[in-house]
């Protein structure tokens, strides 16, 4: 014979749900909490800046430059 309680799944509960959105919860808050991983980028040989001027002064678009107008811009 068969048991007529196991026939289906089980309807949802108030203490499953509230499990899972605690379980939920913790995973966003271990994923907000860990550090991020970010590959470095590979070092690429810098081109070769002409000389400063003698009497100072100059500009130059040199790669910390670059990132700053990035960050600025942002």
């Amino acid at each position: 014979m068969q048991d007529s309680h196991n026939a289906g799944p089980k309807p949802a509960s108030r203490r499953g749900f509230f499990l899972g959105a605690a379980t939920a919860g913790v995973a966003a808050a271990a994923v907000t909490a860990l550090p991020k991983v970010v590959e470095a980028p590979v070092a690429t040989a810098a081109p070769s800046l002409p000389p400063a001027p003698e009497n100072g002064g100059g500009y130059s678009l040199s790669e910390h430059v670059k990132r700053y107008y990035k960050t600025a811009s942002a």
